[in-house]
């Protein structure tokens, strides 16, 4: 299995190819696309997009952990945590690729 990273510069790249704007209107694209995101996301919003799947924020509450190495127990502050659930279509496709 290969190392490769998808990059904003890799989407914007396919933006320019596909859709034909220029390159700097297609980098403005996708970066207004993940900022429309971030700022849901950071509102507490879910991001649901149709045939690749949903992200979403969850409310971790405060708890013990331990400390693997020592077994020390060590509280863990409440947190928020992105969460990113597929579609069935993505987890479909992703299960069909894995069979090449």
């Amino acid at each position: 299995m290969g190392e490769k990273t998808l990059t904003r510069m890799d989407l914007s790249e396919a933006v320019f190819r596909e859709v034909g704007l220029s390159r700097n209107e297609s980098a403005e694209l996708v970066e207004t696309v993940l900022s429309h995101m971030s700022d849901a996301l950071v509102e507490g919003e879910q991001v649901k997009i149709s045939s690749f799947g949903t992200f979403s924020v969850r409310e971790k509450a405060a708890r013990v952990g331990r400390n693997p190495k020592t077994g020390e127990e060590v509280p863990i502050q409440p947190r928020r945590v992105l969460t990113f659930r597929p579609s069935h279509l993505m987890k479909d496709r992703v299960a069909v690729g894995n069979k090449r």
